[in-house]
């Protein structure tokens, strides 16, 4: 027996069922110490998720006191917000736009000579939306060297950015993007081959 419902107008079936939040229960998820992300999150406030002039090299200081593996020349802009810094590897000449948002709850390693542009986020979480418990699941990013994140774009879960692929203005990376591919829309389709001359 069917029982699906059709909303008008729609070829989508509506499956029964709700989401129960009541329900919903993420302590099998271990972001070490709480008096370590007590702490960060009262330090990210101050150094880094702020207009105030903070010198880029504090910035590294601190977010390599707290476990972030960074490497040399880089730049990090104000109002950067960073979940859990020992989540985080960073490579060298790496530029990070002001706003941008890394939501680390899984590793993200961003290679060299990478920028994510103003706004742009960078998120491992998401939620099973087909069990009413609406479960947490964390997957891992990967930008390799020479990736450019666009302004206000998104990179989600399980995401893996290749040699300098490019991941246009407000664009969604819900896949993979190979090497040099430029990738734009919602969710990013390859759009052209990125070429660099000397």
């Amino acid at each position: 027996m069917d029982t699906q419902k059709k909303t008008p107008g729609s070829s989508i079936s509506q499956p029964n069922g709700k989401t129960d939040l009541s329900r919903f229960d993420n302590s099998w998820y271990d972001h070490g110490p709480r008096w370590r992300v007590i702490l960060w999150f009262i330090v990210n406030a101050y150094f880094l998720n702020t207009y105030l002039p903070i010198p880029a090299g504090l910035k590294v200081l601190v977010l390599k006191l707290f476990g972030a593996k960074i490497g040399k020349g880089v730049m990090i802009k104000p109002a950067v917000n960073i979940k859990y810094p020992w989540l985080l590897q960073i490579g060298n000449y790496v530029w990070i736009g002001e706003q941008v948002w890394i939501d680390n709850l899984s590793q993200v390693i961003i290679g060299d000579n990478s920028c994510l542009s103003q706004g742009a986020m960078i998120l491992t979480g998401n939620h099973n939306y087909s069990l009413s418990t609406f479960d947490l699941t964390t997957q891992p990013i990967t930008l390799a060297d020479g990736v450019w994140i666009g302004a206000r774009s998104v990179v989600c879960a399980g995401v893996r950015c290749e040699s300098h692929a490019v991941l246009a203005v407000n664009s969604v990376a819900t896949r993979s993007l190979e090497a040099y591919g430029v990738y734009q829309g919602n969710p990013a389709v390859l759009v052209r081959k990125r070429t660099i001359k000397a």
